[in-house]
């Protein structure tokens, strides 16, 4: 085959440093907007991106043609750029971590649900335990020492 074809559909979530809540509603929303414009840069494609004020959720289809960790890098360093050169917030920084699970097309649409209800969803389930929640369903282990940083 000369061509690739790939349905590499990853659900990725990260959180400000310190979980502090830099995201409000104006520069959440504008942030979501340029990480999609991010996505599509580098050849992704994005299919949600929600969160709250201190972590965010993305479903994209990846390029192919990335590392994960590279494709992550991308997003957080672009936006945190233009965050601060933008939106004066000289204190605004992603988390250095991230959690990135695979997810089946028919998967997608659930998914999609999940990210588009971030807001309600965080009225009763607090991010870290979100997080154990994912990892423990997709059977990884986790060291809480260092998930927070």
């Amino acid at each position: 085959m000369s061509h690739r074809f790939t349905a590499l559909f990853t659900h990725l979530i990260f959180s400000t440093k310190d979980r502090f809540p830099h995201l409000d509603p104006g520069l959440g929303a504008e942030c979501r907007a340029y990480i999609g414009g991010i996505v599509e840069n580098v050849g992704g494609r994005r299919i949600a991106i929600g969160g709250v004020a201190d972590h965010i959720h993305l479903l994209v289809d990846m390029p192919a043609t990335l590392a994960l960790s590279d494709f992550v890098r991308t997003i957080k360093s672009n936006s945190s750029k233009w965050i601060h050169e933008n939106r004066s917030r000289p204190k605004f920084a992603w988390q250095k971590g991230y959690a990135a699970f695979s997810v089946s097309r028919s998967g997608v649409d659930s998914v999609v649900r999940y990210i588009d209800n971030q807001e309600k969803h965080h009225h009763r389930v607090s991010y870290q335990d979100e997080v154990r929640a994912f990892l423990k369903k997709h059977g990884i282990a986790g060291d809480e020492r260092y998930m927070w940083e």
